[in-house]
């Protein structure tokens, strides 16, 4: 254990109300690529770039053409939890942590066993029909060809916040009061650039903000600590 993961192990100790606020990075050690690194999903060539294709408008106009790419770049049910998840939920089940607040919507949080977790952005493994408000499993989109149809006849759209949709307000509040109520607050594998979600810190006002991240943040002046490693081998170190 190096230097850092001692002090963050320590700070999680000492701490009365731990948050954990995390992005695309936690899950790219299980294998989900993230969006805006060299190799993410925002690098790759596609017939129309991926903000057009997760657009609500696209959605509503080009559905087909959503789910063909839906289907094929945002689905990984078969990815398991990491590390840092597994440490979270067990930093849960021993009271160390109060919340997880996610940006991600691939369910490894709750796959690893963490219950009380705000899913800012949704999840794949909910959907539901858009006229009657029935829902379904992700295998029912999975094994749809097309555009996957209710039964009486409405379009199923996944339960994730597309651009130009509003985020759930019961979710936000939920995270919100959860980063009020922090006196520790770790951030992990998020670039803090995608609002509304990356102004969520600015309600955080407890003692000490951690950031794990392996690139830069515009709020690293404003944190205790800064640690620039994979966050899962971060989490894999960390001794209570």
């Amino acid at each position: 254990m190096n230097d850092e993961t001692e002090k963050l192990s320590r700070l999680i100790k000492n701490a009365r109300r731990t948050v954990f606020f995390g992005g695309a990075g936690v899950s790219t050690e299980s294998g989900i690529p993230d969006f805006r690194s060299v190799d993410g999903l925002y690098s790759q060539k596609y017939k129309y770039p991926p903000e057009t294709v997760l657009h609500h408008d696209f959605f509503v106009g080009h559905t087909e053409e959503f789910y063909d790419f839906y289907r094929d770049r945002m689905i990984y049910d078969g990815a398991k939890p990491n590390f840092a998840h597994l440490k979270l939920a067990e930093l849960e089940t021993e009271g160390k942590l109060t919340a997880v607040v996610t940006q991600n919507i691939d369910g490894l949080h709750q796959s690893a066993g963490s219950r009380n977790v705000y899913e800012l952005h949704g999840s794949i493994h909910r959907n539901f029909c858009t006229r009657c408000k029935k829902f379904f499993p992700l295998s029912f989109i999975k094994q749809s060809k097309g555009i996957p149809r209710c039964d009486c006849g409405g379009i199923i759209k996944p339960d994730v916040v597309l651009y130009g949709e509003q985020l759930d307000s019961d979710v936000v509040n939920g995270a919100l009061r959860a980063i009020m109520s922090a006196d520790l607050l770790i951030v992990g594998g998020t670039s803090l650039t995608v609002y509304p979600a990356a102004g969520f810190l600015e309600y955080f006002g407890g003692d000490e903000l951690v950031l794990i991240n392996r690139d830069a943040t515009a709020f690293d002046g404003a944190a205790s600590l800064v640690i620039r490693e994979p966050i899962a081998k971060v989490f894999e170190r960390i001794k209570l």
